[in-house]
């Protein structure tokens, strides 16, 4: 039975025999060679025959397409399935073989070599083309011979006329002459050398063998129409081909959210969009639907044709951020090496880490601090972190490796609750514990005047409320409503008498207490840093002080000609997150000194610090980038407290490794002649730039934390020059960063200098208490002692 439509090749309609003589009569100047010479030397094809179904069930291997690809020499067997089990072979020398709808097409177009049985669809061969459009492939040495002349096995022809063509792994349609050889994609391992993939369906070789060399690779590009139409050829369906079916462009966003490989690329080589928003689905992408179902070969496939990694959808949600709250770790995996954005904000202010921390999603979690740790702090817009959601909702293996990992358990939201009112409120003290012993502020209050024990009680954990009452917690504390914690609860309850029982026995020993630390302020800076300052004292009855104005920025109350002109700053062209030695900021520097952490190295220079000019707002890189720490303002946990000899000072909340940035010294900004004017040079701090004229930082009227920090003999802080959003060298910012690790309840200070002393040693001394004091009143005393001579 002959297979094909009459009229498209020359030897269809017609049987065996004929065939041979037509083809015997075209060999010519060989009066002596017969029919049935020609019958029995030139096994020519029978590509386009199958024999019947002989109705016998198929074992599991016959049900498996048998042909074996041939490409320069190295073989691989089609793991297709068969659809139809009529056999076909290339010639009678060859076995006959069960093929798949793939096979079965190639074969009815001579694309198996009669001589061996292996097929012509990759690599180096000979094509003989003796009808223009129709193309007989097979192997230089099967070729059939005849009285020392080669012929082509298929047809008889003069295989003189044959070329030998090269057809890429990715490209089995055109045949290229290897004398000229045009645009291909890159040559693939065979199905014997891939590596295997977890959990991915059975696809064609070729685009797993391409999925697998570009995963690894971040350099990723987007393939040509071209390319996509060979990878479609490869994929071809018998069910897809030929339908030519006009989609809609939402098929596009169906098919992928469907996770439907092969109609994605039939879609994308038709010229569908792939950045297509979708009405009616939150206006989301076909990434966006691929990314949040985890077909990350889906994905593969859009970005390769242009997919915007980064666009967002109605909630302003990326892609990547609907695989990490979808739980695909793959796709999430994928999307990152492909270089989507880890920082991006959706419309609550939730990033990545957020969305996967408040579903719980471990893993996603682990992998996201693996590549972007310093997000773990990140405020949404309530100002919640990661771990206040992975608190709140009880996820305690996530709220261990987040603390594990630095998470700051004392950020404040917007109400100025702390992780452990959280904690108290979901009613976890497995939790609160972990929180406990990261240092979070038991006694912390929130705007309403709630300490975590006044949350525990109203909401009646039992648990929480013992827990914190044995760590210490105040049970007279009263809120802004007045009420003590015992108020909050249900009269009677368990909590109650824990609470009323712990009242007496904290009256019966309050006679006994010396007067501990008052809190006089939640916050001196009034919400305008970042993390809340504390005021306490429990030395005397001096209260907070208000005789400055607290201002998180430098500012000037006269004409001060400062250069802020954009197009005057030096800027660098980065992309990769300022890392490399060519960042322009960083060369200003001498070198990029921040680490990943935004710390300075342990080998910076201390004695003479370098100048640090940081990323500014012209250029070219994310606001988020390694080279912008000062400006992002204050980060550490300080607390205002009062000192036994030293008036106010500053003290640690918190572990402070070396080379972090404190604070920065902030005030009013005057020249030296103006300093020379005011009466109380207490807080001038002279900006010794070098250049021009001197001026000076005065915090005596408008400060900040920085304004309270004491000279110590023996310095934990330095003071850094810094500019960053100006580069006028006349006005540095004055960064004070650990120049050694601070321990929590350590007091903070730096050196202020010989020359302050011989000014201020006339009126008072120094009383750091070190041992290596240098300005004490026994030092002083000495260096006035006039020597006696002998």
């Amino acid at each position: 039975v002959m297979k094909g439509e009459p009229g498209e090749d020359p030897f269809l309609g017609v049987r065996s025999g004929e065939v041979m003589v037509n083809v015997c009569a075209g060999v010519a100047g060989d009066a002596e060679v017969t029919e049935t010479d020609l019958a029995e030397e030139l096994p020519l094809c029978c590509c386009r025959m199958e024999t019947p179904h002989s109705g016998g069930s198929l074992s599991t291997l016959d049900q498996m397409c048998m042909a074996m690809e041939s490409t320069d020499g190295m073989l691989s067997r089609c793991q297709r399935r068969v659809m139809k089990h009529e056999m076909m072979r290339p010639s009678n020398t060859v076995h006959l073989l069960v093929l798949c709808e793939d096979h079965r097409a190639g074969m009815v177009k001579h694309q198996c070599c009669p001589g061996c049985g292996l097929f012509c669809r990759a690599g180096t061969f000979m094509e003989c083309r003796p009808y223009g459009s129709i193309s007989h492939r097979f192997h230089r040495d099967c070729a059939s011979i005849l009285k020392d002349l080669k012929f082509c096995p298929h047809c008889g022809e003069d295989a003189s006329g044959a070329k030998e063509v090269t057809v890429p792994m990715a490209d089995q349609s055109p045949s290229v002459p290897r004398s000229n050889p045009g645009p291909s994609l890159p040559a693939v391992p065979t199905v014997a050398t891939l590596p295997s993939v977890p959990n991915i369906p059975a696809v064609p070789q070729v685009l797993r063998a391409k999925k697998t060399t570009l995963a690894g690779n971040s350099a990723f590009r987007i393939l040509p129409k071209e390319s996509l139409e060979s990878i479609l050829m490869a994929l071809d369906d018998e069910n897809l081909k030929p339908k030519k079916v006009k989609y809609p462009t939402r098929q596009l966003y169906i098919s992928a959210k469907q996770g439907e490989l092969q109609k994605v690329i039939h879609l994308l080589v038709d010229g569908k969009d792939p950045n297509f928003l979708m009405e009616g689905q939150n206006r989301r992408t076909p990434l966006h639907a691929a990314a949040a179902e985890g077909h990350h070969e889906v994905c593969h496939m859009l970005v390769q044709a242009g997919a915007n990694l980064d666009m967002f959808d109605e909630e302003q949600r990326t892609p990547l951020m609907a695989a990490c709250e979808g739980n695909h770790l793959d796709t999430v995996k994928y999307l990152l090496r492909a270089g989507a954005s880890v920082s991006h904000k959706d419309i609550m202010g939730f990033t990545c880490l957020h969305l996967a921390a408040k579903l719980g999603h471990y893993d996603i979690v682990h992998h996201l601090l693996s590549k972007a740790s310093k997000y773990i702090n990140c405020q949404d817009d309530g100002g919640w972190t990661p771990i206040t959601w992975a608190t709140e909702y009880k996820h305690k293996e996530l709220v261990h490796l987040l603390l594990s990992r630095g998470a700051d358990v004392n950020i404040r939201d917007k109400e100025e609750n702390v992780c452990l009112h959280w904690a108290a409120l979901s009613g976890c003290d497995d939790i609160a514990q972990a929180l406990l012993e990261a240092r979070c502020d038991l006694n912390a209050v929130n705007v309403h005047g709630d300490t975590p024990l006044h949350v525990a009680a109203r909401e009646n954990h039992l648990e929480c409320v013992m827990l914190f009452l044995s760590r210490g917690a105040d049970v007279n504390q009263r809120n802004r409503e007045g009420e003590v914690v015992s108020d909050c609860c249900v009269y009677g309850s368990k909590v109650w008498t824990a609470l009323n029982t712990n009242k007496k026995l904290t009256d019966a020993r309050r006679g006994r207490d010396c007067q501990g630390e008052r809190l006089l302020s939640r916050d001196i800076s009034r919400g305008y840093e970042a993390v809340p300052i504390t005021c306490v004292n429990g030395v005397d009855s001096e209260p907070c002080p208000e005789n400055f104005k607290y201002i998180p920025d430098s500012c000037v109350t006269s004409p001060l000609n400062i250069d802020k002109d954009i197009t005057h700053l030096q800027h660098c062209s980065c992309t990769d997150d300022c890392l490399s030695s060519t960042c322009v900021c960083g060369q200003l520097s001498l070198r990029c000194w921040y680490d990943s952490e935004g710390r300075l190295p342990l080998d910076f220079c201390q004695r003479e610090p370098p100048v640090l000019f940081e990323c500014n707002h012209a250029c070219s890189c994310w606001r988020t980038c390694r080279n912008r720490v000062v400006q992002n303002g204050l980060r550490a946990r300080l607390q205002l407290f009062r000192t036994q000899r030293m008036g106010w000072g500053v003290r640690a909340m918190q572990d402070i490794p070396q080379g972090t940035f404190i604070c920065e010294y902030v005030g009013e900004i005057i020249t030296d002649a103006e300093a020379d004017k005011r009466e109380n040079d207490s807080f001038l701090f002279t900006l010794d730039n070098k250049v021009e004229e001197v001026h000076c930082i005065d915090a005596r009227l408008f400060g900040n934390i920085g304004r309270f920090i004491n000279h110590l003999c023996e310095p934990n802080a330095l003071a850094v020059r810094v500019f960053t959003m100006h580069q006028d060298l006349r006005f540095p910012r004055i960064a004070l960063f650990s120049s050694r690790p601070i321990k929590a309840g350590d007091q903070i200070g730096f050196d202020y200098g010989d020359h302050y002393w011989k000014v201020k040693s006339k009126f008072f001394s120094c009383h750091c208490g070190s041992v290596k004091c240098r300005h004490s009143a026994a030092i002083q005393s000495s260096a006035s002692t006039p020597i006696q001579e002998p």
